[in-house]
């Protein structure tokens, strides 16, 4: 019989990043049990047959847990890269000139390869080069058919098939590579429920994955190039939520802009009521730390007063010394957070104004309503997922209990801010909803006796898109007792 494990306590969630450090059944079972609410699978790194073994011990640990468990699998994306040097490497010095061209023959400390054909065409004079994360700063100076000559910026040394960035040019190349193809087919096999498209530039990127994915699994888009923050909202258009990767957005963005920028995707993404995570970085120095440094946790509780959905933890968890700590530490910076009595004014600080719909309307009212009578719980049952969507949009004060009768739609919300989801047997009428959202909200550990909870649902029951009720009902030991009107619109 699955041990249930109780609501977390938080509403942001937390996405944690499975590697060599963590990829044993054990490791993520405390993993979970600490406090990750969704695991990330890299793509960048390892074999198809490993992910396999990751996914599979998830789902194990799904079905011992009882709770729904969401995989996020991150596909590496175009990443740019120089060739190889014929010593393995080469020093470049401020005022040199270094060119990057067609030939494959081995580099020298005047050039090196590109393999990249595509950069020849969409790159121009003055454009910046940023080789290995910005470490060295490449302007150009000629373009030619076979070679791009630059001179050297900022000096240091570039070893083989260091990254490239170009931070100023929308660079005409696909947003799938063979080997992400690849990646996507197999992890669509293994069902996932979130994939994470890595270098998105333009709405048509995620449009491109979204024709294969064909409603598969959702879609995350990874803002981490100036041309995405640009086309923000039609990406958001098509996405099903949106990553701040901090990572390259802070190798092509100078760094006093990225925070600036952070707070742009999470505020917007939130007026669409569309997940968003914040990741990168987070907790860097637990890599090999068992604590952080102080400035990691303010920026840590700076996203969660942003009320961003989740936060990410990277290397931290995949490959650091001290997985299990981070995770911990990550959930109490979240608890404390949102514990503090200005959190509520803070999160609520991004307005998110509800769109002319029955539905919208009335999840601004149920927030109201649950706050006004001290409510335990929001409670909503769907089949899509979409009105937990609009009802966490406005980040209630409360958890949102959130029944489905589709597994795979309660694995997809393990990214959604406060919802705790529920795969159960599906119901034939709004009576029989509304008594399965007392017991679960009791067997649950989410309300107790006395305690009332908001549920939002649609008359009739059963039609997708036809919320348009708010019932407010109070848990009385084994009965229901229905003490406010509905609210039928």
């Amino acid at each position: 019989m699955a041990t249930t494990l109780k609501p977390r306590g938080r509403k942001v969630r937390i996405l944690a990043t499975l590697g060599p450090a963590s990829d044993t059944p054990e490791m993520i079972e405390k993993l979970m049990r600490t406090g990750a609410d969704a695991f990330r699978i890299n793509m960048s790194h390892g074999e198809q047959a490993d992910k396999a073994q990751l996914v599979h011990h998830i789902r194990e640990l799904e079905d011992k847990l009882g709770r729904p468990t969401t995989i996020v699998a991150d596909l590496q994306g175009p990443k740019l890269r120089v060739g190889t040097f014929a010593d393995g490497k080469v020093e470049v010095k401020k005022g040199d000139t270094f060119t990057l061209d067609r030939d494959e023959a081995p580099g020298d400390a005047s050039r090196v390869h590109l393999p990249h054909p595509e950069l020849f065409e969409a790159i121009e004079k003055g454009s910046l080069l940023l080789i290995d994360d910005g470490k060295i700063r490449l302007k150009v100076i000629e373009v030619h058919a076979d070679r791009i000559v630059t001179e050297v910026k900022v000096s240091g040394t570039i070893s083989d098939r260091k990254g490239v960035n170009v931070p100023d040019v929308l660079i005409p190349i696909p947003a799938l590579t063979e080997k992400d193809r690849s990646d996507l087919d197999y992890m669509l096999e293994l069902e996932v429920d979130w994939v994470a498209l890595s270098f998105v530039q333009r709405p048509e990127d995620v449009q491109e994955a979204a024709d294969i994915i064909d409603g598969r699994a959702a879609i995350i888009a990874k803002i981490e190039k100036p041309q995405a923050v640009e086309k923000l909202d039609e990406i958001l258009e098509v996405a099903d939520g949106v990553m701040v990767a901090r990572g390259d957005l802070g190798v092509e963005l100078p760094p006093e802009k990225v925070p600036p920028v952070q707070n742009k995707i999470v505020s917007t993404a939130r007026h669409v009521g569309k997940p968003v995570v914040v990741a990168t970085q987070m907790l860097e120095s637990m890599i090999t730390s068992p604590t952080p440094t102080r400035a990691e946790v303010n920026d840590v509780a700076d996203a969660i007063y942003d009320g961003a959905d989740a936060v990410m933890l990277s290397a931290e968890s995949a490959a650091g010394k001290y997985p299990v700590e981070a995770v911990k530490m990550m959930d109490r910076i979240g608890r404390a957070v949102e514990a503090d009595e200005r959190h509520h004014d803070r999160v609520h600080f991004t307005e998110t104004k509800p769109e002319a719909t029955t539905a919208d309307a009335l999840a601004e009212s149920a927030r109201g309503i649950a706050r006004t009578i001290g409510a335990k719980a929001m409670a909503c049952y769907t089949s899509s997922g979409s009105t937990a969507r609009r009802i966490v949009r406005e980040r209630p004060h409360v958890t949102t209990l959130v029944m489905t009768a589709s597994r795979k739609v309660a694995r997809r919300l393990g990214l959604l801010w406060g919802a705790h989801a529920v795969h159960t047997r599906d119901v034939d009428n709004f009576e029989e909803m509304v008594g399965k959202a007392r017991r679960m909200a009791l067997r649950h550990h989410i309300a107790g006796a006395d305690d009332r909870i908001v549920i939002m649902a649609g008359v009739p029951f059963g039609q997708s898109g036809s919320t348009n009720v708010i019932h407010v009902v109070r848990i009385k030991g084994d009965e229901l007792d229905v003490y406010q009107r509905k609210l039928e619109l």
